[in-house]
């Protein structure tokens, strides 16, 4: 998959993570809304437009599917590991794009061990530029860069 559609995978992933309202949703139906509500240009930033009819490239959608389900199953384990390395930060103040970010690239270092950490953690430095503060980049870095540290297999 070239490197666009994996930046356009995550940028809708982080965006599906942004929208669960509750962890303990079905995942499958917060995917189906989010795909029936939105339709997206075919640009590799996926911005919603709503009088567009096209749709997102199949192997784009399944990369940010993969990794929203997987983040959602493992939203335990992918808290407690950032609770651990966000020192004075509860998740609790954090903010939602922050979060969903944090929990996204948190997945990414424990699940895809065939994902360089380095790439994992420049992406959502990039993807955190365009979503989220002027402070999301050098946040998201230095939490996700402990994770990949320690946790990493």
């Amino acid at each position: 998959m070239r490197t666009g559609n994996r930046r356009q995978g995550r940028e809708l992933a982080l965006k599906i993570i942004y929208s669960f309202p509750d962890q303990s949703d079905d995942v499958e139906q917060v995917l189906a809304g989010f795909w029936r509500n939105f339709s997206f240009n075919t640009d590799i930033l996926g911005d919603a437009v709503e009088t567009s009819a096209t749709s997102v490239a199949p192997e784009v959608r399944a990369f940010a599917e993969q990794l929203a389900r997987g983040t959602h199953a493992d939203i335990e384990q992918i808290d407690a590991c950032i609770k651990r390395y966000s020192a004075n930060w509860s998740i609790e103040r954090m903010s939602r794009v922050d979060l969903a970010l944090l929990r996204l690239g948190s997945f990414e270092l424990l699940h895809h061990s065939d994902t360089p950490a380095s790439a994992i953690i420049n992406e959502a430095i990039e993807v955190g530029k365009r979503y989220g503060s002027k402070e999301t980049p050098a946040f998201v870095n230095g939490i996700l860069d402990k994770i990949a540290k320690t946790e990493r297999c």
